[in-house]
């Protein structure tokens, strides 16, 4: 299986993208960082490659990049230990400069999201470990049974 994942996003201005995670306390990894892309370290095997838009386009020289503010092509969602940690990094990226996305509660599970300064969606998610343990279905079932 696989044993890391890179996820290539497209942006405006790779300066400011940097300084906008930087922001955030995401650190770049300079052997993958150059004029072109800058390689944030999101865990020990999470990297999101920002590639300037002109770059990007040479990996997909056929297809049209999106616009990110305007249409959606994915939501990038990344795990958080605690509701306070999902809160915590959501309110660095709006400090930072992101615009704020929907909050959902479902009491289990809690997720607040936000959009960068390109417009890409990034969820911040919590789950209760014993609901990730039995799954959410069976553990609403059994929190309803108490």
């Amino acid at each position: 299986m696989h044993k890391m994942i890179f996820v290539n996003l497209p942006v405006a201005d790779l300066d400011a993208s940097r300084e906008f995670f930087g922001k955030m306390g995401y650190t770049f990894d300079d052997r993958f960082t150059d004029e072109n892309a800058a390689a944030m370290v999101l865990g020990e095997t999470i990297v999101a490659m920002l590639l300037r838009r002109d770059f990007y386009q040479s990996f997909v020289p056929t297809k049209q990049i999106i616009d990110a503010t305007t249409t959606s092509g994915a939501i990038l969602c990344l795990s958080a230990e605690s509701r306070e940690e999902v809160d915590g990094i959501v309110s660095k990226a709006l400090e930072a400069g992101a615009t704020a996305g929907d909050v959902e509660d479902h009491g289990f599970m809690y997720g607040s999201s936000f959009y960068d300064l390109d417009g890409h969606g990034w969820e911040i998610m919590w789950m209760d470990p014993a609901a990730v343990e039995t799954g959410p279905e069976a553990y609403a079932a059994q929190q309803q049974a108490q």
